[in-house]
């Protein structure tokens, strides 16, 4: 009896242990594409760090920028803006929603004193070796209005627009 409660344990552990090393991502990542946007010349470029595992946010850099000719907008988000993560699935469909504990605490860290909205969601959508990057984050950006969306290829740390917000 007690060889297969040690077999029923150990075993239990096991699972658990592939559970938990099935939800983690890690990566780092840099892209930037030009463009054009009604005649005047555009460049976005987006560079960060995220490292997940499950619900624990150990690393989350991320900064976003859209430069045109005359000026700039960018966003920037890490885990020092008080991030909370949940996450769902397992192993290369893992997706993971990571927000802000306190948009308006964040906001007013940073200085801005004119309303964007208070919120910041930011999913990450894991399909085999690529990440979908979605967010909704008015809360960190300043003057513009979200970052982009982007796709990251975890093996290399290369990303794409999908589709390049404006």
């Amino acid at each position: 009896m007690r060889h297969v409660f040690a077999a029923t344990t150990a075993l239990l552990l096991f699972f658990c242990a592939v559970t938990a090393s099935a939800q983690t991502l890690s990566t780092r990542f840099a892209c930037s594409q030009a463009g054009d946007d009604g005649g005047d010349p555009i460049t976005y470029a987006d560079s960060g760090e995220i490292d997940l595992d499950g619900t624990t946010v150990k690393t989350f850099r991320w900064e976003s920028a859209i430069f045109r000719s005359t000026h700039g907008y960018d966003c920037n988000i890490d885990e020092e803006d008080g991030l909370k993560a949940e996450v769902r699935g397992e192993g290369s469909s893992a997706a993971w929603r990571v927000a802000l504990k306190d948009g308006n605490a964040a906001r007013l860290k940073r200085g801005y004193n004119f309303e964007r909205g208070l919120n910041c969601t930011i999913r990450l959508e894991r399909d085999g070796n690529t990440v979908r990057v979605k967010p909704t984050c008015p809360a960190l950006c300043g003057s513009r209005i979200n970052f982009s969306d982007i796709v990251i290829e975890l093996d290399s740390g290369t990303c794409r627009y999908d589709p390049v917000n404006k």
